[in-house]
Formats: structure tokens, C-alpha cells, sequence
């Protein structure tokens, strides 16, 4: 289907809230220690040996526990790992103190590398989408098929409601924002943090909120907090306004790999008209759009988001059937696009209850 044919547009009814589950049941962290700097990996058994690998990358503000409602949905299917990127979640900062998003593509493909992994099937949240986009134009022998959700792709200028994110940036407004809220709880920063994140924060379950608020109160503590967040915010500007080469859109340009597009109309942070451009620029792109969904569909509409996935994996499998030498037939050639249309009757997908602090950018 052509890129100019209608999106994919499909509203996901709320679920009841999820029964209350201890927090990362089923889950284990590991250290990798990579040359200079060491990364925690989250990861949950899949269903049976020798399903392939996948790898999930989480936002600004985020961590690997953004990924656990996904990769629960997932174990049938990929051998999933979630990284936390350097100086996020419960990996330290790196001694370089590079959190450019060139830095930390570096830092995934060594990740990829050291596990003897690759390829894997890359998934990406906003700046983790960022970070993804670069390591599949870089490292395409490393990459089977991207998965992105809400990418931080250049967006000039961006929607009013993402401005406070990218003053981040800014040297000085972390401190002050700091000192402004000094006296808020744990519980409110998770609060205004979702209702940024969320398509509908209120039905997040109320057990999985005092898990995220604990997680953030653990992570004020830290003392690089808000130095991590500063430098990628940083790097995210930075990589807005790169040209030629360089550039996050000509970068996207060059994935190879199979291409999965997922928007929330009701995203604060990226806005839905990027999602055409995303799906005219990635050679080979479908595009799902979640109507009530925000900036963390993953965390929002984990079902949602893996039946499109599974959708992507089948259509992959089908044209390996059918096309079994098909391949880009030139440099700066593009292949097939689809956007996905909704099945009809498709049963909607339960909201899931968030976990952890959602990704901010």
C-alpha cells in the first residue's frame, strides 16, 4: 500500500485495571561490562530456546522497565533484552560523559556486539528511537527488523506541549527546576510526568503508580540525576540540528531493515503529523496510529503494539516466501511501504498499567 493511502487509525478501549503484580515478576537484571563503562540489561526468559534476539531501547527519563509490559507480550516470539542506556535506570554514567545520541548508538551496538547477539530485532522509544535510527543506518548487519515508537525525529518547530522538555537542555534549568520543586513528593513528579507521557494517566493502576514513584524517588537520590538528564536532552537538541550526513532524516533514510511505525494521536511530546513524513522517509515503513494513545504506547497498549509487531514478523516471513531474493535494487532505492490497515472485527487490546518512570523524550 502506498505511503499516501489512509494510516492505519485504530482506537484501543481501555482495560479495567490489571490485577496487581509484584513489579518485574519473571524478570532479571545482569551487568555487561563493556570497554569503559558497564550497562545493566534487563531481560525475561522467552518461551523457548532459539527464538531470535530483540532488543528494546527506552527514552529521555526512561529505562529498561518502560519495556516490561511489551516484553511480556513478546516471549513467544523474540529472546527479548531492554537496555538502560549510560547514566539511565540502573546503569552508571559513562567515564566519557558523551550522551549524544551518537554515544549512545555506540553504546547499544557494543551492547549487540559483546552479547554476540546481533542481528536483532531493534525496538525504540522516542530518544531510544533516535538512538535506534542510528545504529540501523550504521550497522545494518546488526539490525533485522526496527520497531519504532514515537521517535524523537527532528521536528521543526516542535508542538508548544514538548518546549519545557527541550529547555532541558538548557544549562541551569534543570538546577532551577530542581530548586522550584523541591518540595513535591515522589508520587506528584510521577504524576506530572505521565499526564505528560499518557494519553490517559488515570488508568494507570494505583500499585504501579507507588512502583514508579519509588523508582524516581531512587533515582533523585542519585547523585548524576539531573547532569544524565541535562547532557541527553543536549544530545537530543544537538542531533535536531544536524545537517547533511548527519542528519537523523537522512540517517533514516538509509535503514534497510523493516520498518515499524507507531504514533498516539494523543502525544505531547512528538507530534502525529510526523508520522507521515517518518513513513515517506523509511524505505520499507508501516505506520500504525493508536488514537488514545500518548507518548509510551508500549506502556499505554502493550498488546496493540505487539500484534503489530507480530503483524511485521509475518509479513517479513511471507515475502521471504514469496520474494526470496528481493533486496534494494540500487543505492537510494526505495522498497515496498505499507501502512497497515486495521483487521476488521480486530479485537482491541487491554491498556496496560504503567510501570516504572514513563520515557520523557
Amino acid at each position: 500500500m502506498s505511503s499516501s493511502d489512509s494510516p492505519d487509525l485504530r482506537s484501543v478501549p481501555p482495560a479495567s485495571p490489571a490485577p496487581v503484580e509484584p513489579v518485574g515478576a519473571g524478570e532479571r537484571l545482569s551487568e555487561e561490562r563493556l570497554d569503559g563503562h558497564t550497562l545493566a540489561v534487563r531481560s525475561r526468559a522467552p518461551d523457548r530456546d532459539g527464538l531470535p534476539p530483540a532488543l528494546y531501547v527506552h527514552g529521555l527519563g526512561g529505562s529498561s522497565d518502560n519495556w516490561s509490559l511489551l516484553m511480556a507480550q513478546l516471549t513467544d516470539v523474540v529472546d527479548g533484552e531492554a537496555v538502560d542506556l549510560p547514566g539511565f535506570g540502573f546503569s552508571p554514567p559513562p567515564p566519557s560523559g558523551d550522551y549524544s545520541i551518537g554515544g549512545h548508538a555506540r553504546a547499544v551496538i557494543h551492547l549487540i556486539e559483546a552479547r554476540a547477539r546481533g542481528p536483532v530485532h531493534l525496538f525504540g522509544n522516542s530518544m531510544g528511537g533516535a538512538v535506534v535510527t542510528r545504529v540501523a543506518a550504521a550497522r545494518p548487519d546488526l539490525v533485522r527488523t526496527v520497531t519504532l515508537i514515537s521517535p524523537a525525529l527532528p521536528e521543526v518547530p516542535p508542538q508548544p506541549t514538548a518546549l519545557p522538555t527541550a529547555l532541558l537542555a538548557v544549562p541551569g534549568v534543570t538546577r532551577l527546576f530542581s530548586h522550584l520543586t523541591r518540595d513535591w513528593t515522589a508520587e506528584r513528579r510521577t504524576r506530572e510526568l505521565l499526564a505528560l507521557c499518557y494519553g490517559d494517566p488515570t488508568l494507570v493502576h494505583p500499585e504501579h503508580l507507588a512502583a514508579a514513584a519509588a523508582e524516581y524517588e531512587r533515582r533523585l537520590a542519585l547523585p548524576y540525576f539531573w547532569d544524565v538528564l541535562t547532557r541527553s536532552a543536549r544530545g537530543v537538541v544537538d542531533a535536531y540540528t544536524l545537517g547533511g550526513q548527519h542528519s537523523l532524516w537522512r540517517q533514516a533514510g538509509r535503514v534497510l531493515a523493516p520498518t515499524l511505525l507507531i504514533y498516539g494521536l494523543r502525544d505531547q511530546l512528538i507530534s502525529f503529523r510526523m508520522a507521515r513524513r517518518a513513513t515517506t522517509v523509511f524505505r520499507d515503513a508501516r505506520l500504525l496510529t493508536l488514537l488514545d494513545a500518548g507518548h509510551v504506547a508500549m506502556m499505554e497498549y502493550p498488546e496493540a503494539v505487539a500484534r503489530a509487531f507480530r503483524e511485521l514478523l509475518d509479513d517479513v516471513a511471507q515475502r521471504a516466501k514469496v520474494e526470496p531474493v528481493e533486496s534494494v535494487e540500487a543505492e537510494g532505492a526505495v522498497s515496498r511501504r505499507t501502512e497497515r490497515p486495521a483487521a476488521p472485527g480486530a479485537p482491541g487490546a487491554e491498556r496496560g498499567a504503567g510501570r516504572g518512570a514513563a520515557a520523557r523524550g
